[in-house]
């Protein structure tokens, strides 16, 4: 494997995109009504205490409305949520417009096609460069066992079936 000194944003997207992650929409209530976001940058971050961990760019205009509201759910999207996931992505719409949700423990919308969800009080941010880096300490959880996750993988949703990841275009790469 050569090795290649250009560490572009361009570069950085493309050769990060080969790390396949799930995706999450991450919401809060908030005064002004529910809010929230799309984002690929969740992780478990420690067992004890619980703690989990996102990263929303610091151009986030949903980011601080929930930051303000001090909690937050992360709804974790399975396989075939692509239009929900693409609905939250963007700005400036009604992003719960016909989604169906209920409430969490500590009030936050839990999407009725979430896969798993972990409900978070804000526990402490980080700077992240172009990001923020929120760490969010786990108050109540549940999951699914009926459906597989929804997973992004060289810039295109995919799926895990059967061992294999499926691409948007169809072309299945090996897992096992």
């Amino acid at each position: 494997m050569s090795h290649d000194h250009d560490v572009s944003p361009a570069r950085m997207r493309h050769i990060l995109g080969h790390f396949a992650s799930g995706l999450t929409v991450i919401t809060a209530a908030t005064p002004a009504g529910p809010v929230g976001f799309t984002c690929q940058s969740f992780t478990s971050l420690s067992l004890e205490p619980a703690l989990v961990s996102f990263n929303p760019a610091r151009s986030s205009s949903s980011w601080p409305a929930l930051r303000d509201a001090g909690r937050f759910t992360v709804n974790i999207l399975p396989a075939g949520a692509q239009r929900l996931a693409n609905q939250f992505a963007r700005s400036g719409t009604d992003k719960f417009a016909g989604v169906e949700y209920g409430q969490s423990p500590l009030g936050n919308p839990v999407l009725g096609r979430a896969l798993a969800w972990i409900d978070c009080e804000l526990h402490a941010e980080y700077d992240g460069g172009d990001h923020t880096i929120v760490v969010g300490a786990v108050r109540a959880m549940a999951a699914r066992v009926d459906a597989d996750p929804l997973l992004f993988y060289k810039g295109a949703y995919a799926s895990v079936e059967s061992g294999t990841i499926e691409s948007r275009a169809g072309r299945l790469v090996s897992v096992a």
